[in-house]
């Protein structure tokens, strides 16, 4: 834990710095947002719109500890393995309550689980040799997943209209494609890291 918190420098940053505490506040505020869209029970209710709007305020505080990390130089290995486990946190209980409540198919639910935890169990698996980062790819489908989920969970159907539900439904499929080729990729990349290494 010892190290620069907040203030920008070279030398090594704490694992507690201020990016990580944010990464790790956002870990936190998943369960509070699943329990509010849960308990409003597919109402449509104020409920609804708190769970909703905590879900947004959980995805840009991933955007701000990552530009706090880059700008402060509080990069740490540490940081590097609790943020994609925050980010699949807080999209994967989306996914599972969207599709408790009947708003989103269980299967585009269940693959993309089956890709967000079998990419971070393979992490842990090659801790102890290296820390792999997340790939462009990765980064790019998590903001799309995020939008999508955004965009189901805030009930404006109910006052634009069905269509902006569908356009929900089409960001989700992209993001359900992304999500299958950036964890292809994610182990490409992999493979020829380790090639490089044992060269």
């Amino acid at each position: 834990m010892r190290g620069r918190v907040a203030r920008a420098g070279d030398t090594p940053a704490s694992t507690g710095n201020v990016a990580n505490i944010i990464t790790v506040v956002r870990i936190f505020m998943a369960p509070v947002f699943i329990w509010l869209l849960l308990a409003d029970g597919g109402e449509l209710g104020y409920l609804r719109y708190i769970a909703a709007g905590l879900f947004v305020l959980a995805v840009v505080t991933d955007t701000v500890d990552g530009i706090l990390a880059r700008r402060q130089n509080l990069v740490t290995d540490f940081g590097k393995i609790l943020d994609p486990i925050a980010d699949k946190v807080l999209i994967g209980g989306g996914l599972v309550a969207l599709s408790i409540l009947g708003e989103l198919w269980w299967w585009v639910t269940i693959v993309i689980l089956i890709r967000e935890f079998g990419i971070t169990i393979f992490r842990f698996a090659v801790i102890r040799t290296r820390v792999i980062p997340a790939v462009a790819s990765g980064k790019f489908k998590t903001v799309l997943q995020a939008v999508g989920i955004s965009l189901l969970l805030f009930p404006f159907w109910t006052i634009v209209g069905q269509w902006e539900q569908w356009v929900g439904w089409v960001v989700m499929a992209v993001a359900l494609l992304l999500t299958v080729v950036s964890g292809v990729d994610f182990v490409l990349k992999y493979r020829q890291q380790n090639r490089v290494a044992t060269v």
